[in-house]
C-alpha cells in the first residue's frame, strides 16, 4: 500500500526549496531500483564518506564515474566474454547503474579500484562564507562618539 502525498502547498509557501521537494517525490516513487552491484556507505570522518561497490570481473575501463549537479552516476558495462566452455556461470556480468544524490557542497576526492571493489572518496567541503562565525561581544555600543555641535566661544561683555 503506498501513499501518495500532495507537496503543492509547500511549493506556494517556500521559495529554493525544489530540489528537496523532488527528492522527497523521487524517493516516494516506487522506482524500480536494481541493488546490484552491492554497496557500502560510510562515513570515515566527520566530513568525509566512501561508497564501496563490488564490481567483480570489471575492468577499470569497463566503469564510468560522472559528477554533474550534486549526482553521482557510477555505470558498468563490459564486454561480454564468450560462453563456450562454461559450465556454470556464477559471476555477473550485466550492466548496471548506481545514481547517488549528494548533499551541497560534497565533492568527489578519487576512485580506486582493487580486488574487485570500486571505492569512490567523498568530502563535504563548506565554503568559509558558509560557516559558522563567532562574533566578539563589546562591552560598549560601538557607536562612533558624537561629536557636539560647534559653539562660538565669545568674549564676555563686563
Amino acid at each position: 500500500m503506498a501513499t501518495s502525498y500532495d507537496y503543492a502547498p509547500l511549493f506556494r509557501s517556500s521559495i529554493g526549496f525544489d530540489r528537496i521537494f523532488n527528492l522527497l517525490e523521487d524517493a516516494q516513487r516506487g522506482r524500480s531500483i536494481s541493488d546490484w552491484p552491492p554497496y557500502d556507505i560510510v562515513k570515515t570522518g566527520e566530513d568525509s564518506y566512501r561508497i564501496s561497490i563490488a564490481v567483480a570481473g570489471f575492468a577499470q575501463d569497463d566503469l564510468d564515474l560522472t559528477f554533474q549537479s550534486n549526482l553521482l552516476t557510477v555505470t558498468g558495462k563490459r564486454q561480454e566474454p564468450s560462453t563456450d566452455g562454461y559450465l556454470h556461470r556464477g559471476i555477473a556480468g550485466r550492466p548496471f547503474e548506481h545514481r547517488f544524490e549528494l548533499a551541497d557542497h560534497v565533492k568527489v576526492t578519487g576512485a580506486d579500484l582493487k580486488n574487485g571493489l570500486l571505492s569512490i572518496d567523498l568530502v563535504r567541503e563548506i565554503p568559509e562564507a558558509l560557516k559558522p562565525r563567532k562574533i566578539s561581544i563589546q562591552s560598549e555600543p560601538s557607536l562612533a562618539p558624537s561629536t557636539a555641535p560647534a559653539q562660538i566661544k565669545a568674549d564676555k561683555a563686563a
